[in-house]
């Protein structure tokens, strides 16, 4: 989240808060920024949804904080804000990471990076990285190779699961 962003200040409180759940009224998080929230925020429940994509500017704000929306109560104009707790399940075989779902995923979460610019870093349509990610389909060997050489370019060093060494 850059500083001139419009819901810089939202990312500043809640990433300042470091609460496991924080709730808001709708009228407090149009202060944060100012007062110009969209009317959509007001009415419409997908506005607040946790859309991890370029046009989502307003959810960049909390994910990038750490917290996701848990609760939505827009007749209450409330929003509830709950920190991730992110335990990806990576499994290594040869001591090599091996490249399914919750790897890929965290992986682009380490990088802090948006599936349309991890495909972009990958080469791929952001399609297939979100196949990827919901486990339609396991990337090729030598994209495997590659997400490798991009892992230890990257210091990502995930522990294996203790039940899958």
């Amino acid at each position: 989240m850059k500083p001139g962003s419009k819901y810089y200040r939202l990312f500043q409180y809640l990433q300042a808060n470091n609460q496991p759940e924080i709730t808001l009224s709708i009228d407090y998080i149009a202060s944060l920024i100012d007062g110009d929230l969209s009317p959509n925020a007001r009415e419409k429940r997908g506005w607040w949804s946790n859309r991890d994509a370029p046009s989502a500017v307003q959810a960049r704000a909390w994910i990038q904080a750490g917290y996701h929306t848990a609760e939505i109560h827009l007749t209450q104009q409330t929003i509830t804000f709950r920190k991730f707790k992110t335990q990806y399940n990576i499994q290594k075989k040869d001591g090599t990471i091996v490249w399914d779902h919750d790897a890929i995923k965290a992986l682009r979460k380490h990088m802090d990076l948006t599936q349309a610019d991890f495909s972009q870093e990958l080469g791929v349509r952001r399609q297939t990285v979100s196949e990827w990610e919901s486990g339609v389909y396991r990337p090729d060997r030598s994209t495997a190779k590659h997400l490798e050489r991009i892992a230890e370019s990257q210091n990502f060093q995930p522990q294996p699961d203790i039940n899958h060494p």
